[in-house]
Order: structure tokens, then sequence, then C-alpha cells
């Protein structure tokens, strides 16, 4: 028998620890043979002590090497020239990626076959190798970071009285059958790479920026610091009817949670892209990354339907009493709005998902945002005359408000007065414009 080093032979006079190394490679591409006792050039050496040669071979594949390889190894004794050698046979696994266990899923841990050597994968080719494996779905696939620390998730767990022990993360998901952690356990982890980006502008569009804030960590610590981000800029403006006061917040808080839920659970993690939040003088904007998933369309989302992209995330969220059943959020952001002026928006395109939330304080006039609790109802029904029309007579302003010629002079005053209305020309011929 004539031996050979090819892309599925090798040959090792010895054991030597560079074995785990060639077992990795073998199992990662199309399987091979290790020949332990044969010369590089092909000359049998022979092994001392077959048996232990090959409890030290399977010890350390079982140790060493992730996930478990041990039932895609077969060892054979050989005697050839009245030598014995080990025959290691090790075919391509069905849970490639397998690597180091000391080394990680990275290029220093992973190993693949070309030509006659064993040689490092890139990053291309472990994520490769991961979704033919795992699949497409990304909370399913083995995370490439595993070296994970759930500190942010534990304590949310422990306030509902649920210690998340290792049981409890194979249930929801986050570890699999092998021990390794999954992306929806990176989702979790205090290691999450995804952010939220939030910046705040002074106007009705991003010429006067004012602030900007990254939220990194767990989603479930990145979702509490964007909601008290928003929070604190949710005013509270108050009215008076006679003695009774009457507060109103800029947004619903129903709408700032389910909006920030939705972006969160729903979004596309296989994409790096960042979710981003705009907060404006009229509005608040938040854009997640990934449309529509599963096929349904925007009407069917408005109805209640809802596919979820992300159902172990979602699951969690719901154990977490974060929310309570699919489908609801949209509903619930837009009966927030209910009986008011302004309406949510939403907006849907092949990569993104934009949520549109008003400001009910705000009534916008060029570039800038005068609240409308400085305007009363009729002057609020002037204001909305210029949303079909400008300019405007006293005439039109008059019939429009059903007031008297002096009653409609001394709201158009005050709103001038007001730095609301500007006019052009003087008595009765004189036209108004929005400042």
């Amino acid at each position: 028998m004539v031996f050979s080093e090819s892309e599925t032979v090798e040959l090792k006079s010895i054991y030597v620890d560079e074995i785990k190394k060639e077992i990795i490679a073998f199992a990662n591409t199309h399987g091979g043979v290790i020949f332990v006792g044969v010369e590089d050039d092909g000359e049998i050496c022979g092994v001392d002590n077959p048996d232990n040669l090959i409890r030290q071979i399977s010890n350390a594949a079982r140790d060493a090497i992730k996930p478990d390889v041990t039932m895609f190894i077969r060892y054979e004794t050989k005697t050839i020239d009245d030598k014995k050698i080990v025959e290691v046979d090790v075919q391509c696994g069905a849970r490639r990626p397998y690597y180091l266990a000391a080394k990680g899923l990275r290029p220093e841990g992973v190993f693949v076959r070309q030509g006659t050597s064993s040689v490092p994968a890139s990053d291309t080719m472990i994520r490769q190798m991961i979704k033919e494996t795992d699949g497409d779905n990304y909370e399913d696939v083995r995370s490439l970071n595993q070296e994970l620390t759930f500190d942010k998730v534990t304590t949310e767990f422990a306030k509902r009285g649920f210690p998340l022990e290792q049981s409890q993360m194979r249930t929801l998901g986050m570890i699999d059958a092998d021990g390794l952690y999954s992306n929806l356990a990176l989702l979790l982890s205090d290691q999450c790479p995804h952010i939220i980006k939030a910046a705040t502008f002074g106007g009705i569009d991003q010429s006067d920026f004012q602030n900007r804030r990254e939220f990194t960590g767990s989603l479930l610590k990145q979702l509490e610091e964007a909601y008290a981000y928003l929070d604190l800029r949710n005013q509270t403006k108050a009215t008076f009817e006679g003695l009774l006061r009457i507060d109103h917040r800029d947004y619903p808080d129903t709408a700032i949670r389910e909006s920030l839920l939705n972006a969160i659970v729903h979004r596309d993690y296989a994409v790096s892209a960042s979710t981003l939040i705009g907060v404006y003088a009229d509005r608040v904007e938040i854009i997640s990354i990934g449309g529509l998933a599963g096929g349904i369309s925007f009407d069917d989302m408005m109805l209640g339907v809802s596919y979820c992209r992300n159902h172990k995330l979602a699951d969690v969220f719901y154990r977490l009493g974060l929310i309570e059943a699919y489908g609801t959020g949209m509903n619930k952001i837009m009966s927030s709005y209910k009986g008011t002026p302004g309406k949510p928006e939403i907006q849907v395109s092949t990569g993104a998902f934009k949520t549109v939330l008003p400001n009910l304080n705000a009534a916008v006039i060029g570039k800038t945002s005068v609240s409308s609790q400085t305007l009363d109802k009729k002057e609020q029904v002037v204001f909305k005359l210029f949303e079909k029309q400008t300019p405007l007579t006293r005439a039109e302003i008059e019939k429009a408000l059903g007031v008297s010629t002096s009653s409609a002079c001394r709201i158009i005053k005050r709103m001038i007065q007001n730095g609301v209305l500007s006019t052009d020309g003087n008595g009765k011929n004189a036209k108004y414009y929005l400042k």
C-alpha cells in the first residue's frame, strides 16, 4: 500500500496536537483519513500502542472540538509490513463549522482542507458553513461569538421570579443541542452587536441638531434606555377649563412603547444597520431595518395580521410581560391616537419599516413648531385653513369661523401679534399668510 498526502489524506508519524486541526479541517470540508504511524514521505514507521493512541485522539476530539464531532470519526488499527498504524476516518460533519473550543468560531479556530494542507477558514467561509447547516433563520443560527454574558437578561428574568438557568436557556432557544449559543442568545447578551441610534432636532428637519445618543448592550437594555430617552422628551402641557387643569402629553405612552417594541422585535438582525430614532418638534420617527416579513401586505398588517420574523425573541419578550400577543402592537398605536387630530403614519419599503408619531401638542409652521396649546379653538381653525388655501382674506376667515367682522379682526390681530400670521396690505383687502 502506497501512502501520500492529498486533499483527503494526512500522514502523521506520531500523535501530535496538530491532529485536532486535521480532524476539524476534514469534518468541515469533504472528509478524509489521517494515518498515524506513517512518515510524510509515505514510509511506514508504525506505532507502539495503537489502543492508547486511539484513546488519546478520541479524548482530544471530544474535549477540544466543538460541536461534538466524535460521531463522525471511525478508528481502525491496521498491520502493514509487521508494523501497526492507526487509521482515523473523518466524515464531513453535519454541524459545520467545527472549531477548537479554546479559539472559538474565528479563523484561528476553524480549519478547512485545501490541497494537502489544513488552513484557517475565512470569516465568509465560516458564515457560509453556518448558513448551510443551521438554515436562514437568524435567531436559530449559531452565534459567531460564544463568549457571552447575560447580566441584563438574567436580572429581568429574576425580577419576574424566573431564574435564567441552562435548562431555561435551552427551552427559549438560546442554547442548542451541542451547548452552543444561538444568535438569539447573542441578541439578549450584554455583547449584542446591534445598536439603536437616537437624535433630537429643534425643528421639523435635521438642520437644528440638539443631541445624539447610542444605546448598546442587550436588546432589553436598549429598549429600557431608548424608552427613557423618549419619555424624557415627551413633555406635558396643560390647559384649563375654568379651574380644571387638564394635562396633555406630546405622545401617548402606549404609542411610544409599542413602536419601540415593534422596531426591536420585528427588525431584520441579519442586516448590521442600526435602528434609528429621530425626535423632531412635530413628530417622532422610528426606523427599523427589514420590511414586512412572511409575504403579508401593508393592508394585512393594518388589519392585525402578523408574521413574526423573530418568533423566539418575541416569545422571550412575551414571557417577560413586555408584549401581550402577536399582531396587537399596531392596533394599540392607532387606538392611542383615537379622537386626536393627528394620526400615526406607517411607511414600509422592502428594506425598512418607519413609524411616524405626530406630536399632539404641536402645530407646524414652516420649519418651526408652535404649541397647539398657544392657539385657541378658533385660531386652530384659521391655522388649518392654510392647508387648503393661501393667502386668506379677512372675509374668508370670517366666513369659515362663522363670527362677526369685529371678532374675526380680533382673532387675526392676536395671531399676528403671536407671530403666527403675517399680513400684506391693510383693511378689508389685506391678505394673510402663515409667517
